[in-house]
């Protein structure tokens, strides 16, 4: 893993590493390529397999299998279990699991009104979640990622009780950001052209680990695809004081040329509308983001955490306040507005409202839904599904979290080079 920003580098696709034509495969390649594929079967497969399972499943001889096995036992990447359900006549043969006590991914988020760090491990469960929750708008970046690095601290003291290394960092940051890390500019916080990766890899927390940055929507749409949802066209919508967006595509995260892709909340729904803290008018923030939801439903923001304050719209809405259903009912048909667009553009089938949007997804539905339904061009045989997030308010921490650990799980052979050092 490298420092920078996470966008996949096409050219380190190959497994194998030496698999053009007319080129040899190096014995080292072909056991980098093994190590993964037996680790990506045992993270796949239905009950723990055996090591003759495994050569079964894969073509590998028995020898192979087991040396490999071995390895990554020792590199603490599968543990043994109690032997595997008998299939035949014979002694039962042991089974293999993804380790949960081996290498870990570190996931950090900044956004406007908290902070959040979290630590995955192998198998993909959240082991440990801390949240700060404080605008971030009044502190100089610096200040705001020291903070972070703090967050780092406490997170991984708590993982090493549990036996958990993490292999690396990932930076969820609302705004754009380049494949080295920069973050070019995140209006909502005021940020433009921070270096995150100085500022934070000399903080001991995080000097020994490699750290990406990207998108926090990006991340949230990742760790959604990866938590079972199922999907793998969709659009993820992150509500929060801004909007953003993750475009998954064949199963695969679109980002762009340059990897700015998804800045859904800065897309005009009226040319002429109120000026938008990017510098333009008619935003979608300013008719959907959690601030104009609150200030609409009359809902006064000051001295409470944001959990309370959407909280407290959530409770207005259930007892049929006439502001708060206002307000909703506005932000849905503005949401509606501008993802129908996407919708037509994309084709897309289904959308997901993370972030603040899922808890308020059963006011927010129905006059989204109404707009894609009226702008659609494909909605009369192909309606669009519109539901919440597998993940909620966690999906951009779980999901750089997740970015950590499926690195490993691909190129096993990298973690194991490196953790004997």
């Amino acid at each position: 893993m490298r420092r920078g920003g996470t966008r996949r580098d096409t050219r380190s696709d190959d497994n194998l590493g030496h698999t053009r034509p007319g080129r040899p495969v190096r014995q080292a390649s072909l056991r980098e390529h093994n190590l993964g594929l037996v680790l990506r079967h045992v993270a796949t497969a239905p009950r723990p397999p055996s090591r003759a399972d495994i050569a079964a499943a894969t073509g590998l001889t028995r020898a192979t299998v087991s040396a490999l096995v071995d390895d990554l036992i020792g590199g603490r990447l599968l543990a043994e279990v109690g032997p595997a359900p008998r299939t035949g006549a014979g002694r039962p043969a042991t089974g293999l699991v993804l380790a949960a006590d081996g290498p870990a991914g570190l996931g950090l988020e900044v956004n406007v009104d908290y902070l959040a760090a979290c630590v995955v491990d192998l198998t993909g469960a959240v082991r440990h979640r801390i949240v700060r929750r404080a605008d971030q708008r009044p502190h100089a970046p610096g200040d705001v990622l020291a903070a972070v690095a703090e967050l780092a601290a406490a997170i991984r003291e708590a993982a090493a009780a549990d036996r958990l290394a993490p292999a690396g960092a990932a930076l969820a940051v609302p705004g754009l950001v380049t494949t080295d890390g920069l973050v070019r500019l995140a209006p909502n916080l005021g940020w433009r052209d921070v270096d995150v990766p100085r500022l934070l890899g000399s903080h001991p927390a995080l000097a020994d680990l490699p750290l990406t940055v990207d998108n926090e929507a990006n991340l949230a749409a990742l760790g959604e695809l990866h938590a079972g949802s199922g999907l793998a066209n969709f659009l993820y919508i992150s509500g929060e004081i801004g909007i953003g967006a993750g475009i998954v595509l064949n199963g695969d995260l679109f980002r762009g040329a340059r990897g700015w892709s998804g800045e859904l909340g800065h897309v005009p729904v009226r040319p002429d509308g109120p000026t938008c803290r990017c510098g333009g008018r008619g935003c979608l923030e300013q008719y959907a983001g959690q601030e104009r939801l609150l200030r609409e439903a009359g809902i006064a923001a000051d001295g409470l955490s944001p959990d309370a304050a959407v909280a407290r719209l959530t409770d207005a809405a259930r007892a049929g306040n006439p502001a708060a259903l206002r307000a909703l009912r506005e932000a849905g048909a503005a949401l509606g507005v501008t993802i129908a667009g996407v919708v037509n553009l994309l084709d897309v089938d289904t959308v997901v409202l993370g972030g603040v949007y899922a808890p308020l997804a059963p006011w927010l539905r129905p006059p989204l839904e109404a707009e894609l339904a009226g702008r659609v061009l494909t909605n009369a045989w192909a309606p669009v599904t519109v539901r919440e997030s597998v993940l909620g308010g966690d999906a951009a921490v779980v999901g750089a979290a997740g970015s950590v650990v499926r690195a490993i799980r691909e190129h096993p052979a990298r973690w194991l080079a490196t953790a004997g050092r």
